[in-house]
């Protein structure tokens, strides 16, 4: 579904001890919109700051959690075997995740099935990376952001005060949250696997979710989430704010402060 960086411990004489990091890129879908902003940071950035990298390449495959949301524990569960089977063939200890989905499911998830790792999602591990000075981000952007809580990064993993300190660290950015927010935020739309279902009945989530956020008067809505972006990117659309707004990952917010975006 997106993304994710695995980082392993390799035997001596296949990789240097230092070069521990895989990375398996798992597309969303062919045309994602996604695809370029992810691509774009490893290019620019992993690879510009010296972590060595493989690629997973056909061994690649969906962490389980939409099939196992949508009900289909049988696939789910020979999703998560391979998964699981494939990372301890690569002896992997630390998986740095994209996506709360992939970050949810294989923290939480993954032991039951004998996939014990440490997951960090990438908005704590950017933020590691910038306490410790390893980026600089010094490009100004005078853009007002407010910032949408992924229900899987945040109210299920507690995790909320990372993507807001990446968000500040930036120069030049002010900020808005939204009513909604933190342990009291509101739904994308497209969790549960409901990103594949078409709502019928009143208001569309994704629409709701939109208009809070555009409520804030920002120049850019944040989020650390594939789905969410994709719904929320969907919900500008629908709102004729394409022009004003722009739908924004905290990757591509800080690769533009690191001043090598293209």
């Amino acid at each position: 579904l997106t993304d994710i960086f695995l980082h392993s411990s390799f035997p001596p004489d296949e990789l240097e001890r230092e070069r521990k990091v895989i990375l398996q890129e798992i597309k969303m879908r062919d045309d994602s919109p996604e695809e370029a902003v992810h691509d774009r940071f490893h290019q620019n950035f992993w690879c510009g700051h010296a972590l060595g990298n493989s690629i997973l390449g056909t061994e690649e495959k969906c962490n389980g959690d939409p099939v196992r949301r949508a009900g289909n524990e049988y696939l789910a569960q020979m999703l998560i075997a391979d998964n699981v089977a494939t990372m301890q063939r690569y002896n992997v200890k630390k998986i740095v995740t994209t996506c709360p989905h992939c970050f949810n499911t294989m923290k939480n998830e993954y032991p039951h099935f004998g996939g014990n790792y440490e997951v960090v999602h990438h908005t704590d591990f950017i933020m590691g990376l910038i306490d410790s000075g390893k980026i600089r981000l010094s490009a100004e952007n005078r853009a007002k952001i407010t910032y949408h809580d992924s229900c899987y990064l945040g109210r299920y993993n507690d995790v909320y005060d990372q993507p807001r300190r990446i968000i500040e660290s930036i120069p030049g950015v002010t900020t808005a949250e939204m009513p909604r927010s933190r342990d009291k935020g509101f739904c994308c739309g497209a969790g549960g696997a409901r990103m594949f279902m078409e709502e019928t009945t009143g208001k569309r989530v994704n629409v709701e979710r939109t208009e809070e956020a555009l409520a804030t008067s920002p120049d850019v809505i944040g989020t650390a989430c594939p789905f969410c972006m994709t719904m929320l990117t969907d919900g500008v659309k629908e709102k004729d704010a394409v022009e004003k707004v722009q739908v924004k990952d905290i990757a591509e917010l800080v690769l533009e402060a690191v001043g090598t975006a293209s």
